[in-house]
């Protein structure tokens, strides 16, 4: 039954009468908005939600492991979102979409934010309004890097000297970190006083425009933790699909990272010298068997699509020990599967909850053999 929770009673007449697992949301936007679909739920139940979510798509595949505690990230946590914006009046609404609509839902709250970028949400309102086009979506991309708020505006279309004047300025009254335009042809920076930055694992990484970066700290701080407790004490390690470095600069010995973002490259090879990061689709051209020999672990981090080829690759390989970072229990269950195929122990998985409140399960796994 729709916003039924473990535990609730169905009444003859049609009646829900809540069990001991059922809050009252917190946000007044819910259930009309899409940006939470459980806040309905509470801690336990939310808990038990995510480990169903892994156990199920492993059984899918006849698969099953030891299944840790899920991480959840607090609310008002999460440190980057993306936001739709549309011009009304003289002004302009900004929020998540309605759930299985694109009508925007305005923003007069939110429990998930963290409060540097929740703050900024009015003032983008009033700002938005002079530069979106009438009837035509806008984005605002958010995210909390080192220096303070990073926004990036998608759709808008601001002309003339007195458009520039008026975001520097907005984006000095706001103390922005950056501010960048994307108007069809890709972001370009309007505004940074100083190079943005994002400190992992103690290391200062430039941070790209539109750059990947985990959900919330604390989401992050557990992953890599399993990670490293995956990886062990070798001391030669493959992080493939790398991104920025968020796992090879928390491990130690010989670290190889492989990422196909040229700018998560570059940035990765300026502060940390000693990693051997390579420009590479691991898509298009994964890690063959014979590169994988010079490896006693490998670190995945793939995208929601899994990273089958590389794992078949794998599955054919010496590594002693994997650590499979995924955002899709199912992708990683099929990738799971072929590494179990091929002689891997899947020893344990901790589901992460760190889209709270949503649908959205991400996880670290540990492989051995």
């Amino acid at each position: 039954m729709p916003f039924g929770v473990p535990g609730d009673t169905l009444q003859d007449d049609g009646t829900l009468v809540p069990g001991p697992h059922h809050q009252a949301p917190p946000c007044r936007h819910f259930p009309e908005c899409g940006g939470c679909q459980l806040q309905h739920v509470d801690d336990e139940a939310y808990r038990d939600y995510l480990v169903s979510r892994v156990t199920t798509a492993l059984a899918q595949h006849d698969l099953a492991t030891e299944i840790r505690n899920p991480h959840l990230s607090p609310p008002s946590s999460r440190r980057r979102a993306s936001l739709r914006a549309l011009k009304v009046g003289q002004g302009a609404v900004i929020g998540f979409n309605e759930a299985r609509s694109h009508r925007v839902v305005d923003m007069h709250e939110n429990y998930i934010l963290r409060q540097e970028l929740l703050c900024l949400v009015k003032p983008l309102k009033g700002l938005l309004g002079r530069f979106l086009p009438p009837r035509k979506t806008g984005e605002v991309q958010l995210t909390l890097v080192d220096q303070g708020a990073d926004v990036l505006l998608k759709g808008v279309e601001p002309e003339g000297y007195e458009a520039m004047e008026a975001l520097t300025g907005f984006c000095e009254e706001h103390r922005l970190a950056r501010l960048s335009i994307d108007q069809g042809l890709g972001p370009e920076a309007l505004y940074e006083p100083v190079p943005a930055t994002i400190t992992l694992s103690g290391v200062t990484v430039t941070f790209p425009t539109g750059g990947f970066l985990q959900a919330t700290a604390d989401g992050e701080a557990a992953l890599v933790s399993s990670v490293r407790e995956a990886v062990g004490d070798t001391q030669s390690t493959a992080d493939l699909f790398a991104g920025l470095g968020t796992f090879a600069l928390a491990l130690s010995g010989k670290v190889y990272a492989a990422e196909a973002s040229r700018d998560a490259v570059l940035a990765l090879k300026r502060a940390a010298p000693a990693i051997a990061a390579e420009h590479r689709d691991l898509y298009r051209r994964p890690l063959d068997s014979s590169e994988l020999s010079n490896f006693g672990t490998v670190v995945l981090d793939p995208p929601r699509a899994g990273a089958e080829q590389q794992v078949e690759a794998l599955a054919g390989s010496t590594v002693g020990r994997i650590a499979y970072v995924s955002c899709n229990p199912g992708t990683f269950a099929r990738d799971a599967k072929l590494l179990i195929d091929g002689g891997y122990k899947l020893d344990w998985v901790r589901p992460v909850g760190q889209f709270r409140w949503s649908t959205h399960v991400e996880l670290a796994a540990a492989f051995s053999r």
